[in-house]
């Protein structure tokens, strides 16, 4: 019987494969637009994130224009959470779940 290696288990990087992005949620948030503060059991959803890493099939495909570090709006219903960190609120996403992208003009 061979002993595990336990260092094995510590992943460092996610990398999607298909057309798919890992996106890092942006935090839920405790206060209105108003300046409101919310009870702690209540938070206002969040479906903004980063993307962190991208396929190398979205990456070469010129009909998706995401990147790195790129703030976009993603349906949450299709997002897989990846349990990596201890927040967990790294997501792999199906490419057709990111809505928009924001850009600075």
């Amino acid at each position: 019987m061979s002993k595990r290696n336990e260092s094995s288990d510590n992943f460092e990087t996610v990398e999607p494969i298909g057309k798919r992005v890992v996106i890092r949620k942006d935090e839920d948030k405790k206060e209105t637009k108003g300046g409101i503060q919310l009870p702690d059991n209540i938070e206002i959803p969040t479906i903004t994130g980063r993307i962190v890493s991208v396929s190398a099939e979205v990456e070469i495909c010129a009909d998706w224009p995401l990147q790195q570090y790129d703030k976009v709006l993603f349906n949450p219903k299709g997002a897989i959470p990846v349990d990596f960190e201890g927040n967990n609120r790294l997501f792999v996403v199906d490419i057709e779940n990111v809505v928009a992208v924001f850009r600075k003009a």
